[in-house]
């Protein structure tokens, strides 16, 4: 029969649990289980549940659902009420809150702003704290929830994970965390949706890669059907819930400049768990720094390494870590085994790896400095080029080990390219090691990098010249490992290949030293090859001396060049004996032999003509024009320059151009039009500058130096003249490094610096006779009358001591100044 509330007193149920009551009720209704269940629409085993206490707090339109089945009037419908709000009350109790962080999280107040926002303002009911190991996304996730806990108006329950090996055990961790009492029933996340119901909850999911499938399912049941629910997730990998936000946590980030030593949140990290360790590491904050900075700023392995500072000092430390990171085993004792080292962090995430996974995982650790998919896909493969499959295939697995935080990916340009951190590549090489895999992937990355530097070459001096030698600077470190790796393997195809596909590009971007050390090594195991390596020690052959050339070196790159030359015309190869025939005319020319050098570019000219090669023709023009103006015959070097100019402007070769305008510029600034030589030169500084070609930038600020010079505006000669001096002596570049000193010494002595005038004379001489290289012809008239003004005002005595210092400078010291008696004046010119 209907209850109408008089048949016990308010006393008589108060505290009784809401189980309790709702069983008396049935029963005093005559009512069953089964027919309660049927009455109100619920299963059986939800009454079940509710009157033994495993389910403790009905939703409120279960309440009602209950309540119009028994007929309850409504004073029993109160009691009943409050009854399942002193069971919820009792439920939000033994809730698991987050636990007091041990240190105070440094660094992190950007990251702390954005991820609390997001969850606070619910922008998002799912955010991933995404990250490798030992990046932090426990502390970060443990400020959050502390930060935004108090606009949930039911808290923030907080889920460890970490501990729990079985899958299976994530539900229940779930529920012991939410304060429901583990059941052994099949219905365990719909019982805790039905618990939080309405509730405004925050639920923290600490560490879930290990238990991610079964952490991501409940997950999705929750968000369903708990509509004020927010849940704050840390993991290595993503769950790929529908809805779910992901915040990559990023590394802390490092100096940039001296001025932020001691603000840089890697820095302050180390200082403040070093100080905590007993050693405060004032004044060596530079030394800090280059801890931290190898580290990447990674907040684990920084911690590490501060712990190791109470027994090594900073400096023992940072020399240590240059080699490997192994020193930073063993941390806190209370940590669990994934933060006892870097290793242990790295090697909780490589066990949740696939057999797939881990095998690219290990190969991807042969790249240095990031890799492209084409890349990942050969040295996966084996092949050279990859095809769709092989593409396909690693595209997949990259796609995961983003995903697992092992591999970073950034896009420049519409491109994507991959990287390690140094720590987690370090422990990849470890097991490429322990696979016995690192011969073939070598090899296979080798043969990529000599694929790609090939099919570069073919672009270097075409309309896309910029953008091949942009994407070999990006693998620069690559093709430098591949390089390594043939030369101290002995791989002579491999190493000979390599080093003659990048003459070119060394040359444009300004690696002549490396170069020339790549190609002399490669040649000299070259010389015990077979016949078929033919094609490729003659291209060899012409780098080296090509590079040789540029640094001066004019016997070795002869013998180089001339031996190249037998060798293409033993092949019949029209174009590379062309090419040879132009290199060697370069080396005439700058040993002042104008007219070997004029025959040997209008023999290479005739060549090109031969084969219908507008780029080779255009390049005999602009040479012949350069040996023109060197020996003072402006008008046909005029003429000749201006031809080259305008065919490099239709091919689109930019070095071409880029040298033709410099030639037309000094053209015009011998013949004292300087409006237009600064025009023509500000053109091709600005060209060489895009391209990043190293020499054409030297010589357009040279002549740019002596136009100023030449309106009697020294001081920003000497500007100019002294940025083209630091470039040429970088390159190697000793014959220009002459004349940018004799420019310099002009300047000098129309500032009225005469002992310095003469020192820089003295230098120039010195170098000259070195590399046994003239006075360019167009350029003795200057060179004399300033070496007369200077004698006119030094009496000999002074003239030849600073003269003969000039001359025993190093040229790195040139630009020190002159050490005489008025050395401090002199150096005064060049600030």
């Amino acid at each position: 029969m209907p209850s109408d509330g008089s048949r016990r007193g308010s006393d008589d149920v108060q505290g009784t649990g809401f189980g309790d009551l709702l069983r008396r009720h049935r029963r005093d209704a005559g009512l069953s289980q089964e027919k309660l269940a049927e009455l109100a629409g619920l299963s059986v085993d939800a009454i079940a549940a509710l009157e033994r206490g495993r389910r403790r707090a009905p939703r409120p339109h279960t309440l009602r659902l209950l309540a119009d089945a028994l007929r309850l009037g409504a004073p029993d419908r109160a009691q009943l009420t409050a009854a399942a709000r002193r069971d919820a009350d009792t439920t939000r109790s033994v809730m698991r809150v987050p636990p007091v962080a041990a240190n105070e999280l440094i660094g992190r107040a950007t990251e702390v702003e954005e991820t609390a926002r997001l969850i606070g303002e619910r922008v998002t009911r799912l955010l991933t704290l995404s990250g490798p190991g030992g990046v932090g996304k426990t502390q970060l996730g443990l400020a959050v929830a502390t930060l935004v806990g108090h606009r949930f108006d039911d808290g923030v329950c907080w889920v460890p994970l970490a501990p729990v090996s079985d899958p299976a055990a994530v539900t229940p961790a779930i529920a012991a965390a939410t304060g429901l009492h583990p059941l052994d029933s099949g219905r365990l996340i719909e019982e805790i949706a039905e618990q939080i119901g309405r509730r405004s909850l925050l639920l923290v999911l600490d560490n879930c890669e290990h238990v991610l499938a079964d952490a991501a399912a409940a997950v999705s049941v929750l968000l369903e059907c708990c509509p004020n629910l927010t849940v704050l997730a840390t993991s290595r990998e993503l769950m790929r819930v529908p809805g779910e936000s992901v915040y990559v946590v990023p590394p802390l980030a490092l100096p940039e400049s001296d001025e932020q030593l001691d603000t840089s949140p890697a820095v302050r990290l180390f200082v403040d768990r070093a100080t905590a360790r007993g050693h405060q590491p004032s004044g060596q904050i530079d030394q800090v720094a280059r801890v931290v900075s190898r580290l990447e700023g990674m907040p684990l392995a920084i911690e590490l390494a501060a712990a190791r500072t109470n027994v090594l000092t900073v400096e023992e430390l940072a020399a240590e870590l240059e080699s490997s990171f192994a020193i930073l085993a063993g941390g806190s004792s209370t940590a669990g085994p994934r933060q006892e080292s870097l290793s242990g962090a790295i090697g909780w995430s490589h066990a949740l790896l696939t057999t797939a996974e881990r095998e690219l995982f290990a190969k991807l650790s042969v790249f240095v400095g990031g890799w492209s998919l084409n890349a990942a896909a050969a040295v996966l493969s084996g092949q050279v080029v990859p095809g769709p499959l092989e593409r396909a295939g690693a595209l997949d697995l990259t796609s995961r080990l983003v995903d697992k935080s092992l591999i970073r990916v950034s896009r420049d340009r519409g491109i994507g390219r991959y990287d390690m951190l140094a720590v987690i590549r370090e422990f990849a090489a470890g097991q490429l090691a322990s696979a016995g895999l690192e011969e073939e992937t070598a090899r296979n990355h080798a043969g990529f990098y000599i694929a790609l530097a090939e099919e570069a070459e073919a672009h270097l001096r075409g309309a896309n010249q910029g953008d091949w030698l942009d994407r070999l600077d990006g693998e620069l470190d690559n093709l430098r490992a591949a390089m390594a790796w043939a030369l101290r393997t002995g791989a002579v195809t491999e190493a000979v290949r390599l080093a003659g596909g990048l003459w070119l590009f060394c040359y444009l971007r300004g690696h002549y030293a490396e170069g020339s050390d790549w190609l002399e090594r490669a040649l000299k195991l070259a010389d015990k090859g077979d016949t078929e390596l033919a094609p490729y020690k003659a291209k060899a052959c012409l780098g080296a001396g090509m590079l040789a050339f540029l640094q001066c070196e004019y016997d070795v790159a002869t013998t180089r060049l001339e031996s190249a030359l037998a060798q293409y015309k033993e092949l019949g190869d029209t174009a590379g004996t062309a090419l040879v025939m132009q290199r060697l005319g370069g080396v005439a020319r700058e040993r002042g032999d104008y007219v070997t050098a004029e025959n040997l570019h209008c023999q290479s000219y005739d060549l090109f003509e031969s084969l219908g090669d507008r780029s080779g023709m255009s390049w005999a023009h602009n040479q012949l024009g350069f040996v023109a103006w060197l020996r003072g015959d402006l008008e046909i070097a005029a003429r000749r320059c201006k031809r080259a100019r305008d065919s490099f402007r239709v091919l689109g070769d930019g070095e071409g151009l880029a040298w033709s305008l410099i030639s037309l510029g000094t053209i015009a600034q011998y013949a004292g039009e300087l409006a237009e030589a600064e025009e023509l030169l500000q053109e091709s500084l600005a060209l060489s500058q895009r391209l990043g070609y190293r020499e054409g930038v030297a010589w357009s600020l040279n002549q740019l130096g002596i136009v100023e010079r030449r309106r009697g505006l020294t001081e920003r000669a000497v500007h100019l003249l002294d940025e083209s001096l630091a470039e040429h002596r970088d390159l190697g570049d000793r014959w220009r490094s002459a004349s940018v000193l004799e420019e310099l010494a002009t300047v000098a002595q129309q500032r009225n610096r005469t002992e310095y005038a003469a020192f820089l004379l003295g230098a120039a001489d010195g170098v000259r006779e070195v590399i046994g290289a003239p006075v360019p012809e167009i350029e003795k008239a200057d060179l004399q009358r300033t070496k007369q003004a200077i004698e006119a005002s030094l009496d000999r005595r002074a003239f030849r001591a600073a003269w003969s210092a000039g001359r025993h400078a190093p040229l790195a010291a040139v630009a020190d100044g002159y050490p005489g008696p008025t050395s401090e004046v002199d150096r005064s010119f060049r600030l």
